[in-house]
């Protein structure tokens, strides 16, 4: 087994002087046009647009991952991008992994699974664990991580938590997102039964009590646990509280940039120390060069990519 997840994760964070996680989540429509005319011209892709598409996202990432891959710790590929295109889009996600970590970075795979009993761990074995197959046993989609939807209760929550301790991978649970429609479930009052409290708490409240007891029993030298969690740079006040009730959980911070969120609002996600979080951006880094007033072109994609997240970088320091 590996060394524990948070462990590398905080080393990486320290080493890189940097908290910011990249977004891979390549939109086919975004890709620079260079990039799809060669993929689709290819003479190994002639006949298969599937294929021809998902060769086109997998050029893409490998040039962000070039080019950001010095300066920050961890990216985190949204299996979506890749389902769309099929068996493709699945060998170019497993390929997009196994690129990341060549070049050093630790890797997320956002992918929210949930599920209980069998199909919870069949799911753990297949993005975080190994596979067997008769007398063998082999990874297949080798993250270092994933992202878990805890909705279905502790059942559909320990199976990965099981394989995560004993491969050395980690996981973020959703707790309180970045959607604005996150209010409609996870600001709902009620009693809880975890944290014991008189009064009703609010779920995502509630919540973060079950993830702390969740990775209670699997605390790395860091201090931290290799359960995470889910919590929107947009919900700074909620963030805070949650701060308090999983002080050993590494949060996975979405809702930068793009979606409103900055720096100052995801202050509260660290310890004293500017430690225990990473902020993820997507669109803001991997498209900057296709923004509004951009003086990229699309050829100079994956510098465009690097600039922002040095910006990025730069303005994370400054409140931490």
């Amino acid at each position: 087994m590996q060394k524990h997840f948070a462990d590398r994760l905080i080393e990486a964070v320290k080493k890189k002087d940097s908290v910011v996680c990249v977004g891979l989540d390549p939109r086919l429509d975004k890709i620079p046009e260079f990039i799809r005319e060669k993929a689709f011209k290819d003479e190994a892709n002639l006949g298969n647009p599937l294929r021809a598409a998902a060769e086109s996202l997998l050029e893409f990432n490998k040039g962000i991952i070039d080019a950001v891959a010095d300066i920050v710790p961890v990216v985190k590929p949204q299996v979506a991008f890749y389902e769309i295109f099929g068996y493709e889009g699945m060998r170019v996600y497993g390929e997009t992994l196994d690129y990341a970590h060549e070049k050093g970075l630790i890797t997320i795979a956002d992918v929210k699974r949930n599920d209980i009993g069998s199909t919870a761990e069949a799911y753990a074995e297949g993005y975080l664990g190994e596979t067997k197959i008769e007398e063998e046993s082999m990874r297949v989609f080798d993250a270092d991580s994933l992202t878990v939807n805890p909705y279905l209760g502790s059942d559909g929550v320990k199976p990965f938590v099981k394989v995560a301790a004993k491969e050395g991978k980690g996981l973020f649970v959703l707790v309180k997102t970045s959607n604005k429609s996150s209010s409609e479930l996870q600001d709902l009052f009620v009693y809880d039964e975890i944290a014991k409290g008189k009064d009703a708490k609010a779920l995502y409240e509630i919540m973060g009590h079950y993830v702390d007891s969740w990775g209670a029993d699997e605390v790395g030298e860091s201090g931290y646990s290799c359960v995470g969690a889910v919590v929107g740079a947009t919900q700074s006040a909620q963030a805070k509280i949650l701060r308090e009730i999983m002080p050993s959980s590494i949060f996975l911070v979405p809702g930068y940039g793009a979606q409103g969120g900055t720096a100052e609002d995801v202050r509260v996600c660290f310890d004293a120390n500017g430690l225990g979080a990473v902020v993820n951006s997507s669109r803001g880094i991997i498209f900057a060069y296709a923004e509004d007033g951009s003086r990229y072109d699309e050829k100079s994609y994956a510098e465009a990519a690097r600039d922002a997240t040095i910006k990025m970088n730069e303005e994370l320091r400054k409140v931490l």
